[in-house]
C-alpha cells in the first residue's frame, strides 16, 4: 500500500501527511492546547495547499487526479476550499486550495489528541481552584501540566504552603502535605518554583535555571555546581531559596602519609565541606578520584591526601583554599565526561593536573574500551591543549563509536608507575 500521500509528495504538493504534520506542530508547541483554554479568535483557520498547477496537470494529470483525491475523501475535521486550475490549457479542474478548520476542537480531533486536550482543561480547572493565578502557568506550560497529571496540583499545593509559610526553617522531610515527600520535592522544584513565581510578588522566588526536574540525573552545564552561590547543588539552591535547612555537603578523604595521623590515629575520614575548607594539614600532594575502590586502594604516598569525588560532585571542595598550595592531581573517566568534571573542578581551582587521561593510557588498555551511553557536547574552556584534543576525539568518535575507558578497569601496575612522584 502507498505511503499517505505519497502521489503528491514527489511533486511538492502539500499532501494530507503534510496538513497532519502542521496541526501536530501546533499541538507540540502547545498552541492549540492554549487556544483551547483562552481562544484567541483564530479559528476557523485556514491552512493553505501547496497544489498543482495547470502545467502540472499537463504534465501527470492522474497523480494529480490521485493527490486531490485523497484530500476530498477525507470527512469531518476541515473542509476544503477550492480553486480552478487548468481553465485555458487541459480543462477547468477544481482543486484543494485550503484545509479550514472550523474550530480547535476540529483540529484536536484530526491529530487524535481529544481526550488529552479534556484532560487538560480538567488538570487546567483545578489548578485554576487552587487559585486563580495559577491558570496562567497552565497556559504557559500546557504540555508540561499534560506530562505532571495529578503532580501538578500537588506542587500547586505545595506552592500555596510555601506562600503561607515564608522561611519554615525545617527539613523538606518535614512538609506534612497529602502525597508530598522529599521524592517528590526533589524531582518537582521547578514547576514548584514557577508555580510559586505565579502567585505574586510577595512569594516570588527567582528560579534556578540549572534546577529541571527532567534533567536532575544529567550533569549540569560546566561550572554550574561550582558557582559562586552559597548553594551549590539543585537541591541546596532549591532550601536556600525557600528557607529550608539542608543537610551539608560532605567530603570523604584518606591520608595516604601513614607518618601523619588524623583524628583519632584514623586515615579515612567524611567531614562537612566547611570542617573540611578549615583544615591545615602537612601535605603537598592531592589526589582527587571519582571511583571509590580506586580511592580506597591508592597505595601510601609521602605527603599526599586522597579525596573521593563521586562524579559531579566537586562543588564541596570549593572553599577549601589551602588546596591552593597543593599539587593536585585529578584521575577521572577517560571519556568525555570524565573532561566535562575536570574541567568544572578547575573552575575552582585552576591549577589542577589530569593523570592517567591521556591517550597513551587510552590506547595501552583497548581491550578494555567500553562505550559511553550519552557523550558530553558541550565546550569546555579549562582543558590543556592535550586534553582537548583527546576530549574532541572521543567526541567525534575517532576511536569508534563512543569509546569509554573506565578508570578501574586501568591495569593497577600501570597506575602505580603514573602516580609515584615524578611518574
Amino acid at each position: 500500500m502507498p505511503a499517505e500521500g505519497s502521489a503528491g509528495r514527489a511533486q511538492g504538493w502539500t499532501t494530507l501527511a503534510d496538513v497532519r504534520a502542521q496541526s501536530m506542530k501546533a499541538w507540540s508547541s502547545g498552541a492549540l492546547l492554549r487556544e483551547v483554554l483562552e481562544p484567541g479568535g483564530v479559528y476557523p483557520r485556514r491552512r493553505s495547499l501547496k497544489r498543482p498547477t495547470a502545467a502540472g496537470l499537463l504534465r501527470d494529470y492522474a497523480a494529480a487526479r490521485s493527490w486531490a483525491g485523497e484530500l476530498f475523501a477525507v470527512a469531518g475535521p476541515f473542509s476544503l476550499e477550492t480553486a480552478e486550475v487548468g481553465r485555458t490549457t487541459i480543462g477547468s479542474n477544481q482543486l484543494p486550495a485550503a484545509a479550514v478548520f472550523a474550530s480547535v476542537d476540529d483540529e484536536i480531533a484530526f491529530v487524535g489528541k481529544a481526550k488529552d486536550a479534556a484532560r487538560f482543561v480538567e488538570l487546567a480547572e483545578g489548578l485554576s481552584l487552587l487559585v486563580p493565578s495559577f491558570r496562567a502557568w497552565a497556559l504557559k506550560r500546557p504540555l508540561r501540566l499534560l506530562e505532571l497529571g495529578t503532580d501538578a496540583l500537588t506542587a500547586g499545593q505545595v506552592a500555596l504552603w510555601l506562600r503561607d509559610n515564608p522561611e519554615p526553617g525545617v527539613y523538606v522531610r518535614q512538609l506534612s502535605l497529602p502525597g508530598v515527600h522529599t521524592k517528590f520535592v526533589e524531582n518537582h522544584r521547578k514547576v514548584i518554583d514557577e508555580l510559586v513565581e505565579g502567585l505574586g510578588s510577595e512569594a516570588a522566588v527567582e528560579a534556578d535555571p540549572g534546577d529541571d526536574e527532567q534533567l536532575m540525573d544529567v550533569p549540569a552545564a560546566p561550572g554550574s555546581l561550582l558557582g559562586l552561590t552559597a548553594a551549590r547543588t539543585p537541591a541546596a539552591r532549591f532550601a536556600a531559596r525557600h528557607g529550608f535547612l539542608h543537610p551539608p555537603e560532605l567530603v570523604r578523604f584518606r591520608m595516604l602519609d601513614p607518618e601523619v595521623p588524623l583524628l583519632g590515629g584514623a586515615r579515612d575520614l567524611t567531614v562537612t565541606a566547611g570542617a573540611f575548607g578549615a583544615l591545615n594539614l602537612p601535605v603537598t600532594n592531592v589526589i582527587v578520584t571519582e571511583n571509590l575502590v580506586n580511592f580506597l586502594a591508592l597505595p601510601e604516598l609521602p605527603a599526599t591526601l586522597a579525596i573521593y569525588g563521586g562524579g559531579y560532585g566537586f562543588s564541596s571542595l570549593r572553599d577549601a583554599r589551602w588546596l591552593a598550595d597543593c599539587k593536585v592531581l585529578y584521575w577521572g573517566d577517560l571519556d568525555t565526561h570524565g573532561f566535562r568534571i575536570l574541567d568544572e573542578l578547575r573552575a575552582v581551582h585552576p591549577h589542577v593536573v589530569s593523570v592517567l587521561m591521556d591517550e597513551a593510557t587510552l590506547s595501552a588498555h583497548r581491550d578494555v574500551w567500553g562505550n559511553e551511553p550519552s557523550p558530553s557536547r558541550a565546550a569546555l574552556t579549562r582543558l590543556t591543549a592535550e586534553e582537548h584534543e583527546l576530549y574532541a576525539a572521543l567526541g567525534s568518535d575517532v576511536f569508534g563509536k563512543a569509546v569509554r575507558l573506565e578508570q578501574e578497569l586501568i591495569r593497577w601496575d600501570w597506575v602505580l608507575e603514573r602516580l609515584q612522584p615524578g611518574g
